[in-house]
């Protein structure tokens, strides 16, 4: 059996340091491409958002389904005269408890009033 050196540890001990140097440099390129390659999907998702239009008084269903960004809802009424409702959009909030909606009463095909607030969680 042939007895261990101190040239031997040595030699042992740098190629461990090596060794951990390149394990380093692989983990942090890995974790690198992982944040490149999710970058392009949080740029999407951000598009989809509705638009940042305030609700006005005259604003056509049109208008009102587009500055809300989700369809409206017929509820009753006549043509023209009727009360629409918008629900909010909680895709995948499992954990969401958006129960309520935003009622929206035209009259002459015009936004005149709305009741409701997509801004509350109720239990």
């Amino acid at each position: 059996m042939r007895k261990q050196s101190a040239f031997d540890d040595r030699e042992t001990a740098v190629w461990s340091r090596s060794r951990a140097k390149r394990a380093l440099t692989v983990a942090a390129l890995v974790l690198a491409l992982a944040v490149v390659v999710h970058a392009p999907a949080g740029a999407q998702f951000a598009t989809r958002t509705p638009p940042n239009i305030p609700l006005t008084f005259g604003m056509a269903p049109e208008q009102v389904s587009q500055a809300l960004g989700v369809q409206l809802i017929y509820v009753r009424g006549r043509p023209g005269n009727e009360l629409l409702l918008a629900l909010p959009n909680v895709k995948g909030a499992a954990l969401a408890s958006r129960s309520d909606g935003l009622y929206l009463q035209f009259r002459g095909g015009r936004l005149s009033g709305w009741k409701g607030d997509w801004g509350t969680v109720r239990p």
